[in-house]
């Protein structure tokens, strides 16, 4: 028996032991979980225990990432690569009909794809890894759409796909000692069959790392940053008939707001520091849709080389996160302890993007801990001058 098969065989003896989770569930502390751990090796055989534990392990971790976490059934890298529940369900509102979600692992796309309530649609959920596509199937009936999905295992390059929607999360842990890659060449599939895509298909979307090589790789495209709390999750590469009509679109969830056009289209002048700092989503400025952002919001940027803008009056939108100006001081170790010393903080966030800054020796230097509130420490190009702008956080998210 292959070690894949006795991995399924070992979850598929899991599933029929639901209250062993429950049993799981009910340890509370370090010392009796061991003393469980050794209870249920005399009642059940140790691979399923060990998948017990592990799986048990991957819920909790999933929760941030599915709301039905406790219900599903993952591997440890099938977690990690998963689609996040909100992006995904972004995602399928632009699907519609019978579409094939290539390199699915455990199976976040096809559900979402599966449960568009825009549209009616279905999934065949294809990966080579036989154990996934059991996965798939098991968290598709979590979410009560598996009428909906048929997983397959085989090679998402050899399957058919004339004339189809498609949906492509390839590979990205295909390097030595399974790191992860931004090279698009370097994944599987690579760039030559991700761009034979666009020819064979309608439409689809292709999944990549948003710190990826993508810029310049994909023709009549439409590329999509997508943010969950401020964090950059993915790069979507939407082409054919579900393609946009702009070139980059930046969406920051769970606000659903998005922006789109042309990076070039828009030019924002610099100007001094106002009473605010503006730091904006990282899915804006990954898109290069700053200064269109700027023209939306009429505000301005710190610097040509700061993506940080500044405004005169308070800015409240979901492309930004917005900070008022205690201080502005030269980027100089003495000055910037001197102003901590004398306006007590209890704690320091330190935001930078161009210049070069050691996080955590800065922080080690600061005098913290005397008052209740938390500053903002952006270390930003003002007019091309180095400095250190303190600040109180207005916007709570992020």
């Amino acid at each position: 028996m292959t070690s894949s098969e006795s991995e399924m065989q070992a979850l598929r003896e899991l599933r029929s032991h639901p209250e062993l989770f429950e049993t799981l569930g009910s340890s509370s502390s370090a010392s009796s979980e061991l003393a469980l751990q050794q209870r249920l090796r005399k009642q059940y055989p140790d691979d399923v225990v060990r998948a017990a534990l592990q799986l048990h392990e991957l819920r909790a971790k999933a929760r941030s990432k599915f709301s039905r976490a406790d219900a599903m059934w993952f591997s440890r890298t099938g977690l990690e690569q998963a689609t996040p529940e909100a992006v995904a369900r972004h995602k399928a509102a632009r699907f519609h009909g019978r579409v094939m979600d290539l390199c699915c692992g455990i199976g976040g796309d096809s559900i979402a794809i599966a449960g568009n309530t825009g549209a009616v649609t279905e999934a065949v959920a294809v990966d080579c890894v036989e154990s996934q596509c059991l996965l798939t199937g098991w968290n598709c009936e979590s979410y009560d759409v598996a009428e909906r999905v048929t997983p397959v295992c085989g090679d998402a390059t050899t399957i058919p796909l004339a004339d189809c929607l498609v949906h492509i999360d390839p590979d990205r842990r295909t390097g030595r000692a399974g790191r992860r890659t931004l090279r698009i060449e370097d994944c599987q599939p690579g760039l030559e069959f991700l761009q034979e895509l666009q020819r064979r298909c309608r439409g689809g979307a292709i999944k990549l790392s948003p710190a990826g090589n993508f810029p310049g790789k994909f023709s009549n495209a439409e590329i999509e940053l997508i943010s969950v709390n401020g964090e950059c999750k993915e790069a979507t590469v939407w082409f054919g008939e579900l393609a946009g009509t702009d070139a980059w679109r930046a969406t920051v969830l769970p606000a659903a707001e998005t922006l789109s056009g042309d990076p070039l289209s828009a030019w924002t002048d610099v100007g001094p520091l106002g009473g605010y700092v503006l730091d904006p989503d990282p899915a804006v400025v990954r898109s290069g849709l700053v200064d269109l952002l700027c023209e939306r919001l009429q505000v301005q940027r710190l610097d040509d080389a700061e993506e940080y803008l500044t405004a005169d009056t308070p800015t409240d939108s979901p492309f930004v996160r917005c900070f008022e100006v205690l201080a502005d001081l030269p980027n100089n170790d003495r000055q910037i302890r001197s102003y901590f010393r004398e306006h007590a903080f209890a704690d320091v966030e330190i935001k930078c993007r161009h210049i070069p800054v050691n996080v955590e020796s800065v922080r080690r230097k600061l005098p913290l801990g005397q008052g209740h509130e938390r500053a903002t420490l952006f270390f930003a190009r003002v007019a091309g001058k180095a400095r250190a702008i303190i600040c109180r956080r207005l916007s709570t998210a992020r």
